[in-house]
């Protein structure tokens, strides 16, 4: 019996060394979003924020959650059709994620920052629905990570309108 290609991505210690990648590339934007962004904590608490706002301290644990969700998904993704456009919906979304601490926290954009979010919460969007095509599993791993994003891209806007 010949092992085909996609087969082959799948098994073996391969896709163990896989899932550590996209672990990797997960972190790697958690980090490059954190680059040179410091007192996130005592900059979140210094703005005006309507009164359904978390406190500082949750965001580091639902992040770290998100994260490993957003990892999975890609990997599990990669193991039915490697790298096509599912993942690049995915590398979009992922980039996008990066991109918005940065403006927010570093930049003091709000608005930038809110008209971004809203590119990654489509960005998100699309990769659900290629993701569906694909996995069923991993699509439903990205749904708190969108979920979590549609929160966020609301506290983005009310804070922006709160401290314009």
């Amino acid at each position: 019996m010949e092992i085909s290609e996609g087969s082959r991505r799948t098994t073996g210690a391969r896709k163990w060394w896989a899932l550590l990648g996209f672990g990797a590339a997960v972190t790697v934007a958690a980090a490059a979003g954190g680059l040179g962004v410091r007192g996130t904590s005592q900059e979140y608490a210094s703005l005006n924020q309507p009164s359904w706002a978390p406190p500082s301290w949750l965001f580091g644990p639902v992040w770290t959650v998100l994260y490993a969700l957003i990892a999975v998904a890609g990997w599990l993704v990669w193991r039915r059709v490697g790298f096509g456009p599912a993942l690049w919906a995915w590398v979009v979304q992922l980039v996008l994620n990066a991109i918005w601490t940065p403006l927010f926290f570093g930049a003091g954009q709000y608005g930038l920052a809110f008209a971004e979010i809203v590119l990654m919460w489509l960005a998100i969007g699309v990769t659900v629905v290629l993701f569906r095509r694909v996995s069923r599993p991993a699509a439903a791993l990205m749904l708190p990570y969108w979920a979590w994003v549609t929160f966020a891209a609301a506290l983005n806007l009310a804070i922006w309108r709160l401290n314009a």
